[in-house]
């Protein structure tokens, strides 16, 4: 695992995707990629030789690390004995890889609906909820991400859905509970929870109950922010979907497949939703996969009448067998134990420690290998570090930030004005002492912009 430089290659790689390649997110004459010459665990190596201990985790899916051997072995396998074939027909990665995920789903989610990854699992969790129930509005959370595509990213609640709105999704969006920057006026976790609760039950009530068919919320949401929700929440969500027949939906596309230290994120309150969309962590992302978790109920509607949709691609065999390759590796090496452990105690305390001691640093919040520090000008005031969607000059104190930790040989997610530490499940408390280290200098630079 020892990179060696080849900068001619990296130079090449770099300007066929400059010419060629068209970025998501992006501004596309405003980014100059990173070429990446390999991956092995939870490293990557650019063409130049140098190294970086990935605190992203991909895009925070590659839950057992890069080029985990049993799994590529399992692919390649895969790919010489049956490479493809129609979603319409029983096929044994398939039908293991169903089994194996409904075997950890919590309640009765014990049919799966595979998909080509997050996004569209929410796409058809949405359909298969209005269908249900004949009802047509979707209540999601500010602070959340669903997805890329047209009905996910409507469901969104950041600025990612703004340039896509439709406006006419049939989705409203509430607050859910976030004590350190509350809506609600709250002291505790306590009143936190139960306004959040009676926000939401509010927002039911003025909507019209008959006219909702599902509310949707990230178990914990990620990209947002890693905002584990106060005890009771999502017991207290399930009781109202349950006393006004609303569908429940979790999306653990991020936080399921032990990256909290469970299997599921919905271990951790012992609620049971209707719907669970899935997808990263599933495979480690080895070949893209999501898909739908579904309830006894909710599948017996579909039992003698069809389900108007489906995917070419649905439960592709390299897919599939990558996702039963993943799971058993999980199980074989205590993947998820790894993950709750090491967040207990290496990398909570660790992060506590670094907000004693850095002024930038106003909260820490998160679980397992599910982290994030909340960035601030001032601790008191709780001004975070740059405003809202910051960009360029505004968002020049992230920037050196993640520069600097990248500089100290660790790859950060930076998102507004956090990070979040998000190694791979299986990552060793030697690497995750090497990353807080590089971390805790990188912090150091943005203390330079607190007050």
């Amino acid at each position: 695992m020892t990179p060696q430089p080849h900068s001619a290659t990296g130079a090449a790689v770099k300007a066929a995707d400059r010419a060629h390649v068209f970025h998501s997110w992006s501004a596309q004459e405003l980014i100059d990629p990173l070429a990446v010459a390999g991956a092995e665990g939870s490293y990557f190596w650019d063409y130049d030789g140098n190294r970086y201990l990935d605190f992203t985790s991909g895009l925070v899916y590659t839950n057992i690390g890069y080029q985990h051997p049993k799994v590529v072995a399992a692919i390649q396998e895969q790919a010489a004995t049956l490479s493809t074939f129609a979603p319409a027909f029983a096929v044994e990665a398939r039908s293991e890889a169903a089994r194996l995920i409904a075997e950890r789903t919590p309640g009765d989610l014990d049919k799966i609906f595979f998909t080509n990854g997050g996004a569209d699992a929410v796409e058809h969790a949405v359909r298969m909820a209005r269908l249900h129930t004949g009802r047509p509005k979707v209540l999601s959370a500010y602070r959340s991400y669903h997805g890329g595509t047209q009905q996910a990213v409507n469901i969104t609640g950041d600025p990612r859905r703004w340039a896509n709105d439709s406006g006419t999704s049939g989705v409203v969006r509430f607050w859910a509970p976030f004590l350190y920057r509350s809506r609600f006026y709250a002291e505790t976790e306590e009143q936190e929870c139960a306004r959040a609760l009676e926000h939401l039950e509010t927002t039911i009530a003025f909507e019209g109950p008959a006219t909702v068919a599902a509310i949707i919320l990230e178990t914990i949401p990620g990209t947002a922010g890693i905002m584990v929700p106060p005890p009771g929440y999502l017991a207290g969500v399930r009781e109202i979907c349950d006393k006004y027949g609303i569908v429940f939906v979790l999306d653990e596309v991020m936080a399921g497949f032990g990256r909290t230290g469970e299997w599921f994120a919905a271990d951790l309150s012992g609620v049971v939703p209707d719907l669970m969309t899935f997808a990263k962590g599933v495979n480690s992302g080895y070949v893209p996969l999501g898909g739908v978790a579904i309830s006894a109920e909710i599948a017996a509607t579909f039992g003698k009448r069809p389900y108007p949709g489906g995917l070419t691609y649905s439960g592709h065999p390299l897919a599939c067998a990558a996702a039963v390759a993943t799971i058993n590796v999980m199980a074989e090496e205590g993947v998820v134990e790894n993950a709750a452990r090491l967040g207990a105690d290496v990398v909570g305390p660790a992060l506590r420690d670094l907000a004693q001691r850095h002024p930038c640093v106003g909260e820490v919040r998160g679980t397992g290998m599910f982290w994030a520090l909340e960035l601030v000008r001032n601790k008191e005031t709780r001004e975070p570090l740059v405003p809202y969607n910051a960009a360029g000059e505004a968002n020049a104190p992230m920037a050196a930030f993640a520069a600097a930790a990248k500089a100290g040989g660790v790859w950060p997610f930076v998102n507004m004005n956090r990070t979040h530490v998000v190694p791979p499940c299986n990552v060793t408390e030697a690497e995750l002492k090497e990353g807080l280290a590089a971390l805790d200098a990188a912090l150091s630079v943005a203390d330079q912009h607190t007050e």
